[in-house]
């Protein structure tokens, strides 16, 4: 009930909408599953392009979490349909949109485009953990001996020309995911952004922004996992990488901001038809989620230019980052929610509002968005056990571990 009198007015509980709104309109059929599914893609795609630091462009900073976000990227991507699925009428019919696509529908295309993403990503990490699979399988006894050894599919070479090969691969992989990532998320804008029916929506630099917001997110998870990872393993992060993401973060956080102030500031300056119900729309319903979403942005760029102006070490920059990182996390699903909650709750006469209330329980309830947010990180965990990201795998023990 916490989280969802953060995201309701309270002094709109008389009537669930004001003004003039047609009858079809009182219930928003997209509810939270919408606003986690283009979130968990965004992590996705910003976790991937934070890997490619390394492996396109050859940061050496980045490479203690380069792997690792390869696994989280991998860990998020399988259960990026899910909230599709769910929300879904018949999800068992979803094979219908690949086998009889519908070309004019953005999320039938989706499913191709992701399909493509996950084989890429599979094989850039099969390449960059095939080394330590082939050591795992020399190393381990019974099941895990057989277990590893299928995943190396009779590649046992470990040989400096073989390991160039999985280098050369990886790489490869990277600069075709990268373009595979930006579709992916890009797609996601694309869908809100094109549809002329609703106002809040409707502008071309929505693609853009959820694109850059992607990024953002996803840096931030790597260095929130990456902190909390280290905490847990007990072993210090390294200094550079966390300088490296900082800039990383901050950067992009500041085109992100840059943006979406010229789209407010684009959109209040032409003042198209209907924008004092906009203004209402961003005073009533959004009031709450836009406060947060501009806190997060604030708070959290505040917090990494000092680390980085003051060149903080130590507990300092680990605590601010991960400070920073959170916050970003937040203000990134803030601004997911306001646009896809937003949008419906403007009406489409462009002279009445709605004013959601989010359920805790059910199919579309606060409960079910929570479990599958969390989902991914016990696969994760189950990821980094299996394939240890930032340790050598060739140790003495006959069980993976994390």
């Amino acid at each position: 009930m916490v989280i969802t009198a953060l995201f309701h007015v309270p002094w709109f509980d008389a009537s669930p909408f004001t003004g003039y709104v047609y009858p079809n309109e009182t219930i928003v059929p997209w509810s939270e599953l919408i606003v986690v599914y283009p979130y968990i893609t965004g992590l996705v795609a910003g976790a991937f392009i934070a890997s490619s630091f390394y492996h396109v462009f050859g940061m050496p900073q980045f490479k203690p979490v380069a792997r690792f976000a390869l696994l989280v990227a991998l860990a998020f991507m399988i259960f990026v349909p899910v909230p599709l699925l769910l929300h879904l009428g018949h999800p068992e019919r979803a094979y219908e949109a690949m086998v009889t696509p519908h070309w004019s529908s953005a999320f039938a295309a989706f499913s191709y485009a992701a399909s493509f993403y996950v084989i890429v990503l599979m094989l850039e990490n099969w390449f960059a953990f095939r080394a330590d699979m082939v050591g795992l399988a020399k190393s381990s006894r019974g099941l895990w001996k057989i277990f590893y050894g299928i995943l190396t599919l009779g590649s046992d070479d470990t040989s400096e020309r073989a390991l160039g090969y999985d280098r050369r691969w990886a790489h490869a992989l990277a600069v075709i995911g990268i373009p595979a990532a930006t579709l992916l998320h890009g797609y996601v804008g694309f869908v809100f952004g094109s549809l002329k029916s609703r106002e809040w929506w409707s502008s071309d630099l929505t693609p853009v922004i959820f694109l850059l917001s992607a990024v953002v997110s996803g840096v931030a998870l790597l260095i929130f996992l990456y902190i909390a990872t280290s905490r847990i393993r007990r072993t210090p992060t390294d200094e550079a990488c966390l300088r490296a993401l900082a800039v990383a973060l901050w950067s992009f956080l500041v085109v992100v901001i840059v943006v979406e102030a010229l789209e407010y500031l684009t959109m209040f300056y032409r003042s198209a038809e209907g924008i004092q119900m906009i203004e209402g729309l961003i005073r009533g319903p959004l009031s709450v989620g836009l406060t947060i979403q501009a806190a997060g942005s604030a708070i959290a760029l505040i917090v990494l230019s000092w680390l980085i102006v003051f060149r903080e070490r130590g507990k300092i920059l680990v605590r601010g980052l991960a400070v920073a990182a959170v916050l970003v996390l937040i203000e990134v699903f803030a601004m997911r929610w306001n646009v896809v909650i937003g949008g419906q709750e403007l009406s489409k006469t462009m002279r009445g509002l709605l004013f959601y209330s989010p359920p805790v329980l059910g199919r579309d309830g606060i409960a079910t968005c929570a479990g599958i947010l969390t989902a991914p990180l016990f696969l994760l965990w189950l990821f980094v056990r299996l394939f240890p990201p930032w340790e050598p795998a060739h140790r003495d023990a006959h069980t993976p571990r994390g």
